[in-house]
């Protein structure tokens, strides 16, 4: 039977507890002996010593025996579920005294040595929250109950110390970290009740003068001259002293020097960069009025920056960025609000918005805008029309290809006018409407004509956004994804050349080339390791489990699918997430061709997101409703135009076989035709349900019957 935990607390008064709550230790005897078995560390103390320890002037003669009593009371509190003449497994006798037997984390204090001296190898970033943890610990003074027994005296001084250095080294980190106006609070209490602390003074005159309090920060250094030489009769040391003559130089190494300043060493780039953000950020708000057009245009570039940290800053994202398209639009101005709107130029891979009602109020403000801006002017004949485009935007030529030169010679409204079509383009993504497609050709025009590589990586997502209107199109994303990573690498477009190697990945994938395939995933991967962009690694390891599908390793398939599925929640992107795993499962049932699949694998109860229409036919025939199966099938719409428009026809495709849907099967024939030579659904990078041409061999044998 295992021992149960108990937690022993000596930061403060002396307790003890259990998962059931505090332990009664009855009398102050009882507490002393197990503070003197705690402050002995796990050694043994004989009876003998605690026999002194505990009647310091002359013990009694049942001193012995009392303490055998302390020790037996102890036990039974300690570990009440022990059986009669069962050795104690907590506090043990050894030789010729006790031991507590405590775990290494079940003392307070060790717990918060344990943290400091973690918190000393740490950069400050993370320093802070474990000295943070650790100062908690403390409930008042070590030993609270025994402050004057000389036994616990050296103990209590060293962890006093202890906590004094711990608050000090909290104050450097906030230094370090850019937190100076945090750091002052602390450190003025700190040094209320510990004056003679030369390092507290440093560091809260260094506080002051880094939250721009110059007078209050000489006036510090000169209160610590007072004090250090009325209550201790000594000088300040050559630190302060140094600290003093530096402010008062306005030495600029005092607002650029690490916490540790005054002292040798040099923060290391986390921190340098932490405190940098912090400056520069304070900096801002203090110049860059509330209401300033800037200020805005700077939220919107953060907000586009955070998008890409992970999926909390993709959530964060969402919640914020219409509210920055109508702050922008209350200004009145067409070409603020198309720099707001089109600044949002944050790559995307996957072709099912996060949240189609935020999707289609962008695009709503992007065509409302699109209409505000001044006509382009056209020169010569065709290029640019001043129509609406059928949505409100401007209607760029198919014929030439090319934007007519407009009167404006900067290009301002021509390049706001990309960045909105191209906004369109990519927030239409998944749609049957004919606007995303001639929005993405407008962009990559304007942008062309321009020569504006940024333009350009920004209007070729659109492209790639629209490149679904039918089934087949592998190559033409091989195209663009080829010319997004030379772009990006070319112009240093970090963001845009890993879309590249993502869309290149897919794109090979569906035309079943996985050696080209598996170099863009590699260069995917260390472009984000790199340049520190995580959610480049959802797509890649659900990449890795495809490669096993495909490779006939269907065993190692679905726990992997499984694993990289464990990675979603957290991903920000609930339009990739929904449906995925099961769907991914279910490829696994079809990778020998059309067949209807086992009842769990269609399980009707699991989350089949937007899929579950192409499953609810296959569902009714794995469990023998073939009514039910019919109408479902004949009720399906158009698949969606996206990375697995070729995997859904498939699915139809399987319940048609099976219903022998003559229909259907010539309506789902002629859609997968163009794709004849691709994998299905491996163009979306993460599931294969087999070649195509394999479903196109059965649906064409049944139709000849």
């Amino acid at each position: 039977m295992e021992r149960e935990e108990v937690l022993f607390g000596v930061l403060g008064p002396v307790t003890a507890e259990n998962r059931s709550g505090p332990i009664a230790l009855k009398g102050p005897r009882h507490r002393a002996v197990l503070a003197r078995l705690i402050v002995a560390r796990r050694r043994v103390v004989p009876v003998a010593r605690l026999v002194a320890d505990l009647w310091t002037d002359s013990p009694p003669p049942g001193a012995v025996g009392a303490v055998q009593t302390f020790v037996a009371a102890l036990r039974r509190a300690l570990e009440p579920d022990r059986p009669p003449r069962a050795p104690a497994r907590l506090l043990v006798t050894e030789g010729p005294g006790y031991a507590l037997r405590a775990a290494p984390d079940g003392v307070d204090a060790w717990r918060f040595e344990t943290a400091v001296g973690e918190a000393a190898e740490l950069p400050p970033a993370r320093a802070l929250p474990r000295l943070d943890e650790a100062l908690e610990l403390w409930r008042g003074p070590a030993y609270a109950d025994f402050a004057h027994e000389e036994w616990v005296r050296g103990e209590r001084a060293r962890l006093a110390e202890l906590r004094l250095r711990s608050v000090e080294r909290r104050a450097d980190a906030q230094l370090a970290l850019g937190l100076a106006a945090e750091a002052v609070p602390d450190l003025d209490a700190h040094l209320a009740d510990h004056p003679w602390r030369e390092d507290a003074w440093r560091l809260l005159a260094l506080a002051l003068y880094r939250a721009d309090r110059q007078g209050d920060a000489l006036a510090v250094l000169r209160r610590a001259r007072s004090t250090l030489v009325e209550q201790l009769g000594v000088d300040p040391g050559p630190g302060l002293r140094r600290l003093e003559a530096d402010i008062l130089a306005q030495d600029p190494a005092l607002g650029a020097a690490a916490g540790q300043a005054g002292r040798a060493g040099q923060a290391g780039p986390t921190e340098t960069a932490a405190r940098l953000w912090t400056r520069a950020t304070a900096a801002y708000d203090r110049t860059v009025a509330a209401g300033a057009r800037a200020r805005l245009e700077t939220t919107v570039g953060l907000l586009r920056d955070l998008a890409v940290t992970g999926g909390g800053g993709l959530t964060a994202v969402r919640e914020h960025r219409m509210a920055a398209v109508s702050a922008a639009e209350e200004f009145g101005d067409p070409v603020l609000t198309g720099r707001v709107i089109g600044a949002f130029d944050v790559p995307a891979i996957w072709t099912r918005g996060d949240d189609p009602e935020l999707a289609r109020q962008i695009v709503a403000a992007a065509e409302r805008t699109l209409a505000a801006l001044p006509p382009p002017e056209v020169s010569g004949g065709s290029g640019v029309s001043g129509g609406s485009g059928g949505s409100g935007g401007p209607e760029v030529s198919d014929v030439s290809g090319v934007v007519s030169r407009t009167s404006h010679a900067d290009g301002t409204y021509d390049a706001v006018r990309c960045r909105l079509l191209a906004t369109v383009a990519v927030e239409t993504r998944g749609s049957h409407s004919s606007r995303g497609p001639q929005a993405a050709r407008q962009a990559e025009a304007i942008a062309r004509r321009l020569d504006d590589p940024a333009l350009l990586a920004f209007a070729l997502n659109g492209a790639f956004m629209q490149s679904f209107t039918r089934a087949g199109l592998a190559p033409r994303r091989a195209e663009i994804g080829a010319e997004l990573v030379a772009l990006g690498a070319r112009h240093g477009l970090v963001t845009y050349e890993v879309l590249g190697h993502l869309i290149s990945l897919q794109a090979y994938g569906a035309l079943g080339d996985f050696r080209s395939a598996d170099a863009h995933a590699t260069a995917a991967d260390r472009l984000a390791a790199r340049h520190e962009l995580p959610l480049v690694g959802v797509f890649t390891r659900w990449y890795g489990a495809l490669r096993l599908a495909a490779s006939g390793d269907l065993a190692g398939a679905g726990p992997a699918y499984e694993s990289a599925a464990a990675d979603l929640p957290d991903a920000g992107m609930p339009g990739l997430t929904h449906g995925l795993l099961p769907l991914a499962l279910l490829s696994l049932h079809l990778a020998d061709g059309p067949r209807v699949p086992a009842r769990d694998a269609v399980d009707p109860a699991a989350d089949w997101g937007p899929y579950r229409p192409w499953i609810t036919p296959l569902a009714a025939l794995a469990s023998g409703d073939r009514p039910a199966a019919r109408t479902a099938l004949r009720a399906l719409p158009d698949p969606p135009r996206d990375l697995l428009y070729e995997a859904c026809c498939c699915l139809e495709a399987t319940a048609a076989l099976a219903l022998g849907d003559r229909a259907v099967l010539t309506r789902v024939r002629d859609r997968l035709l163009p794709a004849s030579a691709e994998l299905a659904g491996a163009g979306s990078g993460l599931l294969t349900l087999g070649p195509v041409s394999r479903y196109l061999t059965a649906i064409t044998a049944a139709l000849r019957d």
